[in-house]
């Protein structure tokens, strides 16, 4: 492939010159048979309700899969009951040896996965791999720590040596997942993985304009060995099916932005059941004063730019020093100008297009809008239709102040403010000036002084000296917002137990809690007082 330099237009602040791959001539390993295929697992009555599927890179058609309706959505929970009621029924570990397999399939058929995200996300074939390692990453984790979470334990009881207690985890039972276009296989399927392996059915809604990757994982799955039918699969309008997957499921799982998040757990709390959601985010990188700026340059760049933008973990706040402004924001806006934008169906673009003409227009709002009252521009801040109908150059603005739309609303987009601030103090506070607090960045040469930092910032993860995947990538550690982006977390022990109903068994033996028959109350009570102080200090008695 060749690369090619297009200078941009250029306004009173840029003189950007993007580089550019325009070649477009690998062929996708995915054909229109497999697609047909795989749009036949979609739970539909009414096969002449169906919906095109745009291909991100050329705005063309990629497909047309079955729409479903309300009813479909009730159908498809009752066979995914059925389903579930023989894969629960397996030992944990038969259940965790299907996830291996999984984890070797995903491996195994990158490629033609990398293809679909590509063509029905837009994004960059690397940004693409994250999404596979995820996958592969989650069922490796999922199957060897499973048994140990969902093993009974015992706890300790109400009277050490008498009352015997085991803590058992039961399944929920139909887990309903909502999860939106910008990872279609990490938040399609990554999400399901630890309510599958805990004996549960699944109900999944991907977003209507990324099916195909959501469909292709559940192809593997059964392949892998689950039980036929135990994942169902909708696709249509959420604004139609979100209330009856929320209605038929007995667990919610949904990623989306904070304002539909508000609504579905409205709807949740309306039926008394749990749900865990990753909403919206206007995350905030430090740059500490004793950074090494040219790993900081770096790390902003991925931290900003990749998948486009459009990552809930990504930064769209960088926080500067004065002493480190000019370097920073010279060799920043340098490499963002260095960045090859490709619609290549391979490894060549460091970043891809936007999703859809929706997402293009929001970022070209918040981008004029912010020019036309004083903002000033670094780096690209302009549409590339000569590249694909949604692609957008890396954007970075400064002088960004609060009557802009930019300042406090998310972007989703490969847009950036930089910030100048006075120490860390000022940037502390001003990250943590805001409704979100879902993944925030730290960069220092001290990692103590990082930690502190990091441990100030109302944010459910962050990360010191990396932009975003330190902290997604550590299966072991929770991840999930604070504030205003989102409830519960996935990852971890909660990432799987909160897909389960926690049962409490307590046997007791010989004397009860409480009085015993024949013995008065007020004398139960002074003894009772005198063993409870006696055991108060009591090594191994909590």
């Amino acid at each position: 492939m060749t690369t090619v330099t297009h200078s941009t237009a250029t306004n009173r602040n840029s003189t950007d010159h993007i580089s550019t791959n325009t070649n477009r001539a690998l062929t996708p390993r995915i054909d229109t048979d497999r697609l047909r295929r795989l749009s036949s697992r979609v739970v539909v009555a009414d096969s002449a309700l169906t919906q095109d599927v745009t291909n991100a890179m050329t705005g063309e058609v990629l497909g047309t899969v079955p729409r479903s309706t309300r009813e479909d959505v009730v159908a498809a929970a009752a066979r995914a009951r059925t389903a579930q009621k023989a894969w629960a029924a397996r030992p944990v570990r038969q259940r965790a040896k299907v996830l291996l397999r999984f984890h070797d399939l995903v491996l195994q058929r990158q490629d033609e996965a990398l293809d679909l995200i590509q063509l029905e996300n837009g994004k960059a074939r690397r940004h693409a791999f994250e999404e596979i390692m995820d996958a592969a990453m989650a069922a490796r984790y999922y199957a060897h720590t499973a048994p140990a979470y969902l093993r009974p334990k015992r706890r300790q009881g109400a009277q050490p040596g008498l009352t015997r207690v085991w803590e058992l985890h039961h399944p929920k039972g139909l887990v309903g997942v909502i999860s939106p276009w910008n990872y279609p296989l990490t938040l399609g399927i990554s999400d399901a993985l630890p309510a599958i392996v805990a004996g549960n059915a699944v109900l999944t809604k991907p977003d209507a304009q990324t099916p195909y990757t959501a469909l292709w994982a559940v192809d593997l799955l059964e392949e892998a060995g689950m039980e036929p039918g135990l994942v169902q699969v909708v696709t249509g309008s959420g604004a139609e099916l979100g209330k009856p997957i929320i209605d038929s499921s007995d667990f919610l799982m949904f990623t989306g932005s904070t304002a539909v998040g508000r609504t579905v757990a409205a709807q949740a709390g309306e039926r008394l059941i749990e749900s865990s959601m990753e909403l919206g985010g206007k995350n905030a990188l430090l740059v500490l004063e004793d950074a090494d700026v040219d790993k900081a340059v770096s790390g902003a760049i991925r931290a900003s730019f990749s998948n486009t933008g459009q990552l809930c973990i990504s930064m769209e706040r960088i926080y500067v020093p004065g002493a480190l402004w000019e370097e920073f924001t010279t060799k920043f806006a340098s490499a963002a100008r260095a960045m090859t934008l490709s619609a290549g169906i391979d490894y060549s673009g460091d970043m891809g297009s936007l999703v859809s003409a929706k997402q293009l227009e929001t970022v070209e709002r918040h981008v004029e809008d912010a020019r036309a009252k004083g903002a000033t521009v670094l780096a690209g801040g302009r549409a590339r239709p000569d590249l694909g109908p949604f692609f957008y150059e890396p954007t970075i603005l400064t002088d960004v102040d609060d009557t802009m739309e930019v300042y406090d609303h998310e972007t989703f987009g490969p847009v950036v403010s930089v910030y100048r601030v006075a120490d860390d103090e000022e940037a502390i506070s001003r990250a943590n000036d805001s409704e979100y607090g879902l993944n925030f960045s730290v960069w220092t040469s001290d990692e103590d002084r990082g930690r502190a930092v990091a441990a100030r910032l109302e944010a459910g993860t962050v990360n010191v000296n990396d932009a975003y995947a330190a902290a997604w990538g550590s299966m072991d550690a929770p991840m999930g917002g604070m504030k205003a982006s989102g409830l519960g977390r996935r990852h971890g022990e909660h990432g799987i137990l909160k897909y389960t109903e926690a049962q409490t068994i307590a046997v007791e033996r010989g004397i009860p809690v409480g009085a015993p028959d024949g013995v008065k109350p007020a004398l139960y009570a002074r003894v009772a007082t005198l063993a409870l102080k006696a055991i108060k200090n009591v090594p191994g008695i909590k």
